[in-house]
Parts: structure tokens; C-alpha cells; sequence
């Protein structure tokens, strides 16, 4: 007798990737924007961009974790052992500074690997590492530099947004690994183990 019909969560994993896409572009247009005004654009237009990327990174935010606690859950059914941490670690530890830092990338690590049957290849370990490398660098950066405004150069500019570029579209690409992996184990005929606790949510 097969078990409960549960599905991998693309329908969070497209609307996490929109999002996601939509900050980047819109940190971009934020860094042109602040850095031109430091030259000669009105304070009124870069303040609006500014607004405009700080809820666009909200909203980027909160369905990245929303599609991330729902992988994890449904990693929690697939894996034959359980999942290192908490529920709630596994949120809050993305907000806490410093901890934020490091924590994430191996809960991130822990789901790829409970997500499907067998090893997970060099590749998957090496998107990850590389796009946590990114985000991290990224942030540093801009720690260092105060951000994109009259005191950074031309060149800082660039590498800071460049790095905001990648880190998006490696998260994009670990959302899709993830999830992907995920719909090919549950697309298996057999019955997954704590699958009834499950929503049904695509």
C-alpha cells in the first residue's frame, strides 16, 4: 500500500527564485542609483530606489525561508536519519549576526544530502560552498566599503555588485538542485517514511 502523495515544493521554490532574481537587480539599480547620486542625481530618486530594494530583499528573504523550512521538513521524511538541529534553529540561525555567517551553509548542506537517495556529487557540494563564498563575500564588502556611496570606487563597485550577481544566481541554482532532487525521490513508487505529517503544498 503506498503512503501519503506529497510533492516537492516547486511552487515556493519558483516564487523564492523570482524574488530572489528581483533583489539582485534591484541591489544592483540601488548601487547606480546612490552611487550616481553622490554625484549628481536627486536625493528623492535615489531614496525611492533605496525603499524599493529594501522590500523587494524582505520579501526575498522571507519566501527563501519559507521554501527552505518546507524542503527541510520534507528532507526530514526522505532522510533515514534525523536531520542535525532544530526547526527553529533552522530559521533563526539565518538572522543571528555572525552565526548567520557560517550555521546556514551546512543546514543547507544537510538538506541537499537528506533530499534524495545517495551521495550527494562533488558538483552539488561545490555550488553550495561557492554560493555561500559569494553571499559571504559580498557581505563583507560591503561592510568594509560603507556601501555604494561617495566613498566607494568605481572598481569596489563593480567586484560588490558583481558578487551580489553571482550569489543570487547560485541561490537560484541550489533552490533548483534542492527541489529537483527532492520531486526525483518522492517521485519514487515506494512510500516515504513521516510523510503523513506533511501538508500537501507544491
Amino acid at each position: 500500500m503506498s503512503g501519503p502523495t506529497v510533492k516537492a515544493p516547486w511552487l515556493l521554490a519558483r516564487f523564492a527564485q523570482a524574488a530572489v532574481a528581483a533583489a539582485a537587480v534591484a541591489e544592483v539599480a540601488r548601487a547606480v542609483t546612490v552611487r550616481a547620486h553622490a554625484l549628481d542625481t536627486t536625493e528623492s530618486t535615489s531614496g525611492l530606489v533605496s525603499q524599493v530594494y529594501a522590500n523587494l530583499m524582505i520579501v526575498a528573504a522571507a519566501l527563501f525561508l519559507v521554501w527552505f523550512t518546507r524542503s527541510r521538513r520534507i528532507a526530514r521524511a526522505l532522510s533515514p536519519s534525523p536531520l542535525p538541529g532544530s526547526a527553529p534553529w533552522a530559521v533563526f540561525s539565518w538572522l543571528i549576526p555572525v552565526i548567520n555567517m557560517w550555521v546556514p551553509r551546512g543546514l543547507v548542506l544537510d538538506v541537499l544530502r537528506a533530499s534524495g537517495p545517495g551521495a550527494v556529487g562533488w558538483r552539488e557540494r561545490v555550488l553550495v560552498n561557492v554560493w555561500w563564498a559569494t553571499w559571504i563575500g559580498h557581505a563583507l564588502l560591503a561592510a568594509v566599503t560603507g556601501g555604494p556611496g561617495q566613498g566607494t570606487s568605481l572598481a569596489l563597485l563593480l567586484v560588490a555588485e558583481g558578487l551580489e550577481l553571482a550569489a543570487a544566481a547560485l541561490a537560484i541554482a541550489v533552490i533548483q538542485r534542492i527541489t529537483a532532487r527532492q520531486a526525483a525521490a518522492l517521485g519514487s513508487t515506494f512510500p516515504v517514511p513521516g510523510a503523513a505529517s506533511l501538508p500537501r503544498l507544491s
